[in-house]
């Protein structure tokens, strides 16, 4: 919306929830952009990468709440000044099982998060509860709850549904989040999505005072097929800045890098470019900062950030240099969540390949040594951490990668 266009986002809100519950409609609703930009994503009509948008929301002095709260100053009216409150992101997390390590990658650039529920299917459905049981994990305490689709069942299967959402919640640590009724399709109770967008999500604190560190979730070229050699431009890569600021102009590395393999040996080479632009959605910006999702203009040769190479990588300046081995104080789940059947997790011993996510980097690891507490672990490839960085750990159950368990690393 052109709205949208005039502010720099201060807070990230993932959208997350079951496959097929209207995660991306919501989005679209709040937005006006449909974030499953993928042929593979239209033809399959399923999210699969992550996806980006974002929206200012404004104020209507003529109005009560919720209609009060709009994403579009116009929707005011003439006769009414619009008063801007805040510029979100949103990061619309797939809700496949078999895509959870996209959404946890997803789930690292998150200070907030909305949990779409379907009223027209039971809730917790198995993604629902793994979702929302990453949010924890990830000790993200600003959740709103949206109950979508509550114009294709009764009444009363609504509020059947609302009760076994509420039970739910209760299981939680969102025993409290709000819960809001909405046709995403129709876009009704939309303004109310809004209006707790603007008085419940707080931005946090930031640390702008470091050497600069973005999560890179997604990368492009975005040269069109049959361009011109000198029309071409440099690859762009799209995440969140954790700490730190970048503008145009910045000398910026990258790491690990790029993977070069030799006589069958791989290593990884650090990329140094310089920053040309800055964008947050349609808008252009001299400097990035921590609170939206951006994406970064480089001089990169596009060939190294099509088709999401670089995503896990780690962009700023004075990174650290990656590892492969890592030691992590873990606790496992009670139960394993994902599935239709609640599961108890396998006992984890040496030898056994996992999948760890740190930050929005996902890479299988093997188990060199662990005990009840900690374990230590060889990642397939090198990854950035950092000290307390959060780990989650999933593991095969019944031939499914599925979240087992967290940790920190030491």
């Amino acid at each position: 919306m052109s709205s949208s266009r005039n502010f720099i986002p201060s807070i990230i809100i993932g959208v997350v929830g079951h496959v097929d519950h209207g995660k991306t409609t919501l989005v679209q609703a709040l937005t006006g952009i449909w974030t499953a930009r993928y042929s593979e994503e239209l033809k399959r009509s399923m999210t699969i990468y992550l996806g980006y948008a974002q929206t200012s929301i404004f104020h209507c002095s003529n109005a009560e709440p919720p209609d009060s709260y709009v994403t579009s100053a116009s929707s005011c009216g003439e006769n009414a000044e619009p008063r801007y409150l805040k510029t979100v992101s949103f990061v619309d997390a797939p809700g496949h099982e078999i895509l959870m390590s996209t959404m946890l990658s997803g789930a690292s650039l998150m200070d907030a998060a909305i949990v779409v529920v379907a009223a027209n299917e039971p809730c917790p459905q198995p993604q629902t509860r793994e979702h929302v049981k990453a949010l924890e994990i990830l000790e993200i305490d600003q959740v709103v709850v949206v109950q979508n689709k509550v114009d294709v069942v009764s009444r009363e299967n609504v509020m059947t549904n609302y009760r076994q959402i509420r039970e739910f919640l209760e299981s939680t640590r969102y025993s409290k989040a709000p819960i809001i009724p909405v046709s995403a399709l129709h876009k009704a109770n939309i303004n109310a999505v809004a209006m707790a967008i603007a008085k419940l999500f707080k931005e946090p604190e930031r640390i702008l005072g470091k050497p600069a560190i973005m999560q890179i979730a997604r990368s492009f070229d975005v040269n069109l097929p049959g361009t011109r050699p000198e029309k071409l431009v440099g690859g762009v890569v799209g995440g969140g800045l954790v700490r730190g600021e970048i503008s145009v102009g910045d000398e910026v590395e990258i790491k690990p890098g790029a993977r070069i393999e030799t006589k069958g040996k791989v290593k990884y080479e650090p990329l140094v470019t310089e920053v040309v632009s800055i964008r947050y959605g349609d808008m252009e910006s001299d400097v990035a900062k921590p609170g939206g999702l951006v994406a970064i203009g480089t001089k990169l040769d596009p060939s190294l950030t099509k088709n999401n190479r670089l995503v896990g990588q780690v962009l700023g300046h004075d990174v650290p240099d990656p590892v492969n081995d890592i030691s992590i104080e873990y606790r496992m789940l009670d139960k394993v969540v994902g599935a239709r059947e609640l599961e108890t997790p396998p006992q984890l011993k040496n030898r056994d390949k996992i999948i760890l996510i740190v930050g929005t980097a996902p890479t299988i690891a093997v188990i060199q040594k662990i005990s009840s507490d900690v374990m230590e672990v060889k990642t397939e490839n090198p990854i950035v951490v950092f000290d307390k960085s959060k780990a989650a750990i999933l593991a095969q159950v019944k031939g499914r990668w599925r979240l087992v368990g967290w940790g920190s690393v030491k």
